[in-house]
């Protein structure tokens, strides 16, 4: 299951999408409109799925005009991938998929107009919207951590400029100094990256200031691969990380920014570089059309991927309430595909299949030495439910390791050609 290939990962649920184009008759001479806020993986792989039934005015809004993936952006942090060649424009799902691509802000969502209110004061028409709003960080969990706080003590939790950041201090930090991770409570984006974070920057420190060490103060007393990482750092970087769970320090309270130190309830530690990951919630439109609920997260029907709480608006990706599917890229791109089909069906008639969703992760410990995990889900009971899973184990072999670590390669390069329409 791990072994993914281009063909394998645009025919996950493009074949089903490419089946229900053949019946379509639209509604009237004007083709449905499909506004997408939202360019990461879930709007650019709904807009590219939408886009090529050729049956639906599909717009795209995206402030950037380039992507960069948060997901391989910690083998950036390692010195191991430079920043271009995680990073995509949208030039691909205008001129082989139709999409209209907009880069500016949507400032405001009307659902009872059925609208979208762009920066420049232009008002877009919608039959159905979806929504992929990422994440936003919750403020005042952390006492002193605000935007100026991160140009210090950077969260490298959205890459682009705060990676290249967070690499220039790693760079920059004399041997032996201690670099400071702070793990965010669940639920946040990607339950793996930190401890991949912490895995790589050892690997860096390992080859270039061998006498650093790295600390992870941790919201939580358990973590997602916890077994896989501890075995691996243990083998790779003995004595260089330390992971103190939320049992033994208590929360983070407090940084602060001029000494570069980091409060917890019981103790305070001083950093030479402090990678502060906030806790998270919906991205900030989905908060302010009203799709979130008390849970700061988005209720989603699991089938269609509708908002329970404002009708004709879809919700894809990190944002939402997602049941045992984890926040993660791969996860987004299912949930996409299976709302690019829903909503096909509701616009044009075509006919409704069941959702195929599926998450692929792929976690880096060394450059030769990596893990897996493919899991299916399906809707069961109003929720999204684990259905079968498939995961590394300790003790695998290093060529086993070496093997998966070279999938994740090829993974990556098909799964990134799939989302932003370079895939055939």
């Amino acid at each position: 299951m791990t072994n993914w290939t281009r063909r394998q990962i645009c025919s996950m649920a493009g074949g089903v999408l490419a089946a229900a184009a053949a019946p379509h008759v639209a509604r009237s001479q004007n083709k449905p409109r499909v506004v997408v806020i939202g360019g990461g993986i879930g709007g650019a792989t709904v807009a590219r799925y939408l886009g090529d039934l050729k049956t639906m005015d599909v717009t795209l809004i995206e402030t950037k005009r380039r992507y960069v993936t948060c997901f391989f952006s910690n083998l950036y942090l390692a010195g191991l991938r430079s920043l271009a060649s995680l990073t995509f424009g949208f030039e691909a799902l205008t001129e082989r998929h139709g999409v209209k691509v907009i880069h500016q802000a949507a400032t405001a969502v009307d659902p009872g107009t059925k609208t979208v209110t762009l920066r420049d004061g232009v008002r877009l028409a919608y039959d159905r919207l979806v929504v992929a709003a990422g994440i936003a960080f919750k403020s005042g969990e952390i006492r002193n951590y605000d935007a100026s706080a991160a140009e210090i003590m950077p969260h490298a939790w959205n890459a682009g400029p705060q990676s290249e950041l967070l690499r220039r201090q790693l760079e920059s930090m004399e041997d032996g100094g201690v670099f400071v991770i702070v793990a965010p409570p669940d639920p946040f984006r990607c339950p793996p990256a930190p401890y991949e974070r912490a895995s790589l920057v050892a690997y860096y420190f390992k080859q270039f200031k061998p006498r650093s060490k790295i600390l992870i103060l941790d919201a939580k007393d358990r973590f997602s691969g916890q077994e896989l990482f501890q075995e691996a750092w243990g083998r790779h970087y003995p004595g260089m990380i330390e992971w103190l769970p939320r049992q033994f320090t208590g929360a983070v309270e407090i940084v602060d920014v001029a000494a570069r130190s980091v409060v917890t309830e019981g103790e305070t530690f001083k950093a030479a570089v402090a990678n502060i990951i906030p806790a998270q919630k919906a991205g900030a439109i989905a908060e302010k059309t009203g799709l979130t609920d008390a849970s700061d997260w988005c209720p989603v029907d699991p089938v269609t991927f509708e908002s329970t709480l404002q009708r004709g608006i879809h919700v894809v990706g990190d944002s939402i309430i997602g049941g045992d599917m984890p926040k993660s890229a791969f996860s987004t791109n299912s949930q996409a595909k299976a709302c690019a089909f829903a909503i096909a069906a509701s616009l044009t008639g075509s006919p409704q299949f069941p959702s195929h969703l599926f998450n692929s992760c792929y976690t880096f410990l060394a450059p030769d030495d990596a893990f897996t995990n493919a899991i299916t889900f399906a809707p069961e009971g109003g929720k999204i439910k684990t259905v079968e899973t498939f995961i590394s184990k300790v003790g695998e072999s290093a060529e086993v390791r070496r093997r998966t670590a070279h999938q994740a390669v090829g993974w990556y390069s098909a799964f990134t050609a799939d989302v932003f329409g370079e895939g055939s």
